[in-house]
């Protein structure tokens, strides 16, 4: 997920035009994502990538990283967090409207020995939403070199502490940073 400095994943009207991305970055994150099988997203933000993703890599102008994302998209199954989808019925897609806590821990216990990662991309709501359960095991995000002052914040509703390990850490030329961590359970 990419966050401003000061812990904001959108600006105040979900404003996203503050993200620093380049080859590099779509590269990096191509690598990764490709290992998983499995992508969370709130309703909104299936929205969004539903209606871009299945047709990005057709384009006559289509890069490289839309090529290869595109064709990543088709194949990845898809979870949509959503009370208002909950009767969708899609193909590759599974649609969570209840039951969160059970519904996750099901999809989590099918991966276990599979070594694949669910990847949660964007999702600011959804994202709360699972941190408030304790259902998010690490936090990969894309810190960019910029102070947002307002926005939507990434961290929201915490209750307790949360230790997290660094587990990698890498600077992009274009002056993001990726911090990858795991979420400590003791």
């Amino acid at each position: 997920m990419h966050l401003s400095l000061d812990g904001f994943v959108a600006g105040p009207n979900g404003e996203m035009d503050w993200i620093n991305v380049d080859e590099e970055i779509f590269d990096y994150v191509g690598k990764r994502i490709s290992e998983g099988d499995t992508a969370l997203y709130g309703r909104v933000t299936y929205q969004m990538m539903e209606d871009y993703w299945p047709t990005a890599g057709d384009q006559l102008t289509a890069s490289k990283h839309d090529i290869e994302h595109s064709k990543w998209y088709s194949k990845v199954h898809k979870v949509v967090l959503s009370k208002s989808m909950k009767n969708a019925d899609l193909p590759d897609t599974t649609i969570i409207s209840d039951n969160l806590p059970d519904r996750i821990n099901e999809i989590k216990q099918s991966h276990d020995g599979g070594g694949k990662e669910i990847l949660l991309f964007g999702s600011p709501t959804a994202t709360h939403s699972l941190i408030q359960l304790d259902l998010i095991d690490g936090y990969w995000l894309f810190v960019n070199p910029i102070i947002l002052g307002r926005g939507i914040p990434l961290f929201e509703g915490i209750k307790d502490k949360t230790k997290l390990n660094l587990v990698t850490t890498r600077p992009f030329s274009n002056g993001v940073t990726e911090l990858n961590y795991t979420v400590d359970r003791i």
